[in-house]
This record gives structure tokens, C-alpha cells and sequence, in this order.
């Protein structure tokens, strides 16, 4: 059976009146007497009319929607992000489509032509690790569709931008590592193509400079589908401990490089922080209840998601092209628990 949805025609025909009657009393015009007004809304309540809304953005040329772009949903920090973004859209009128990247460049052109051929009013992007091309979002930003990134930026496009401090949150953790005495200090991180994935590095490299350590390119390990595919971490797990300079402490760049790290550090047989701390960027609300608590950068994900949804809002509703952007950059927070507390014998 088909879902059959009532229109301002069927209220028309049952109430005798016409269709113009019908919608200027739908929406409250001050052209229609009381009466007819109270008659229409008893009867599209009576019979469960609900505006048809995509009818609503071919009259509007707005269809109070917003497309959301992330590698995927089941990641702490995403899922956060995305409750922020909700709390902003829903009391500012806007229905929220999400969609998911898997971290694949194919799925995140394929998922963005197809949200904006849906009308979107405007996207909130964050890039997937294999986006290097951006020319999928720069067409659609030169139509003067709204576009705003969070999290994962680009320099390429000139709009606004929400990301966490990864310089600072990344130093704050490689620091903490060099003041428990540790010197040997693996980086597993995200693609080199990502701008979190630079200013981590960054951090990291800060923190060694600061405290006179070297930096050894061959501690840092590049992973392209960021801990969505376990093998990948287990891989690169495995030439850390095989490699002529043993790390005695690794920083992980990412929710799920993270939790895939842990993972493939027990099932090496490696005991956290007896044979190697670890201290991890993850939003993960029970990094205490690890076994032992995991000492974490946590990324203020929730306000990230709300500042993109406002920025993108203030677009959408501007008067004029909007020509002044800005890029906000909110703190990390540092916790430090028993995986980093090692203190090397070496």
C-alpha cells in the first residue's frame, strides 16, 4: 500500500473552498476572516495535514535543511560533534541530514553532489582522509552553496571554520610524556593529507624541540583509513616493536587510532604502561574505565558542533554575500591517568 499524504487540495475540495483560501489560511494571512481561518486549521488537524516540505522549499527557495558530512558516526568525537550541531539546528528551525564518508574521497563527492542536489540550505563538512581534490566543494562554494568545515579543514576554500587547538593538544600530551621520562615517543596518526593530522604532528614535534629531543621521521606512522581498518594499526604496531628503536611511549592522533592502538598493543602481548604507555587524542566518555584508565586529549566536540551550526546559520540567513570569515580554534582539555604513569628503567 502506498503512503498516500494529504494536500491543500483534498481541504480545498472537503471544506468547498479554493486552494489559495486553503494556504493563505494555512499560513495565517491576515486576508482570510477568522472564521475560515479557525474552519481550515480544525480540519488540517482533524485529518493529519502536515505542509509538504518540499513543496515549502520550492515556494521558500529554502528547504531548512542541513547536510552534515563526517567519516563516520560511530566515532565518539563525531557522534558529539553531531548532538551539538542538532541542539543548534533544531531551535533555529533546521532539519539535519548526516552523512557518512568512511573516510573515502568517492563517498564524500558522491554524498555532497547528492545532498546539495537535495537542496540543502548549507553543509558542515569534515574532511575524509583521502580528500586531497576539493574541487566537488569549491563548485558548489562558487554557486554560493553555505559550506563550513569543522574538525578536518582546508585552507582552500575561503569560508568559516571550527577546529580544536591540535597544536596545543598535541604538545600538552608529548609533554607530559618527556616530564614521566620518556624519550623515545612513537606519533600513530591520521593521513598526512589532513589539516588535524598536520597541526598534531606539529605539537609533537614542539614538544621534542622545547625539551632538546630529536625528532625521528621513523616514529611517526601514517595511517590512511585513520583505525577504521584494524590491520592498518596492527600493521604498523607490529614494525614499532620490530624496528631497531623500540618507542617506550606512543601519542595516538584520533578516537578510533586510539581504541584499534589498545587493541593491537594486547593482542601483541605488549602490558599498558608496563611495556609501553600510551596517551591518545579520544572522546570516549569511559577512558576511566579502561584497563588501566587511559590517559586522554579530549576535544571540546560538542561546542565545536554547535559554533560550525551558527556560523553556517549566519550565512544561510544573511541579507548580503557574506565575504568576512573567520576560523575558530576552541581549547583541548589534557587528562592524564595510569596508561601514560610508566616511568622507563631504561
Amino acid at each position: 500500500m502506498k503512503f498516500e499524504t494529504v494536500t491543500i487540495k483534498d481541504i480545498a475540495r472537503a471544506l468547498g473552498l479554493s486552494t489559495s483560501t486553503v494556504s493563505r489560511a494555512l499560513r495565517g494571512s491576515y486576508e482570510i476572516s477568522p472564521e475560515t481561518k479557525k474552519l481550515v486549521l480544525e480540519y488540517a488537524e482533524k485529518i493529519n495535514y502536515r505542509p509538504n516540505p518540499i513543496a515549502l522549499s520550492l515556494k521558500e527557495r529554502k528547504s531548512r535543511s542541513i547536510g552534515v558530512v563526517v567519516s563516520e558516526i560511530a566515532n565518539t568525537f563525531f557522534s558529539q560533534a553531531i548532538n551539538g550541531i542538532e541542539s543548534i539546528a533544531y531551535n533555529r528551525g533546521y532539519h539535519v541530514i548526516i552523512s557518512q564518508s568512511h573516510e573515502s574521497y568517492e563517498r564524500e563527492k558522491v554524498t555532497i553532489q547528492h545532498l546539495a542536489s537535495r537542496s540543502v540550505d548549507g553543509l558542515l563538512v569534515s574532511l575524509s582522509n583521502e580528500t586531497i581534490d576539493l574541487s566537488h566543494l569549491k563548485q558548489l562554494h562558487d554557486k554560493g552553496l553555505p559550506v563550513v568545515f569543522f574538525d578536518r579543514i582546508t585552507d582552500e576554500i575561503n569560508t568559516h571554520k571550527v577546529t580544536a587547538n591540535n597544536v596545543k593538544g598535541a604538545f600538552d600530551a608529548t609533554q607530559h610524556l618527556i616530564n614521566k621520562g620518556f624519550t623515545h615517543i612513537a606519533h600513530i596518526t591520521n593521513s598526512p593529507n589532513l589539516s588535524i593530522t598536520r597541526e598534531r604532528l606539529q605539537g609533537y614535534q614542539e614538544a621534542l624541540k622545547k625539551n632538546n629531543l630529536p625528532f625521528d621521521e621513523k616514529l611517526v606512522h601514517y595511517t590512511l583509513h585513520g583505525g577504521m581498518i584494524y590491520e592498518e594499526i596492527q600493521d604498523e604496531i607490529q614494525k614499532m616493536f620490530t624496528g631497531r628503536q623500540k618507542p617506550d611511549a606512543i601519542l595516538t592522533a584520533s578516537d578510533r587510532i586510539t581504541t584499534s592502538c589498545l587493541t593491537a598493543l594486547k593482542a601483541a602481548g605488549k602490558k599498558i604502561p608496563d611495556d609501553i604507555s600510551v596517551i591518545g587524542f579520544t572522546n570516549t566518555n569511559i577512558a576511566e574505565l579502561f584497563n588501566p584508565p587511559l590517559s586522554a586529549v579530549r576535544q571540546p566536540a560538542f561546542d565545536m558542533g554547535q559554533v560550525a551550526t551558527e556560523l553556517l546559520i549566519s550565512i544561510i540567513e544573511s541579507k548580503r554575500p557574506v565575504t568576512e570569515f573567520e576560523t575558530r580554534i576552541l581549547d583541548t582539555e589534557l587528562f592524564t591517568r595510569e596508561s601514560s604513569e610508566h616511568h622507563p628503567t631504561h
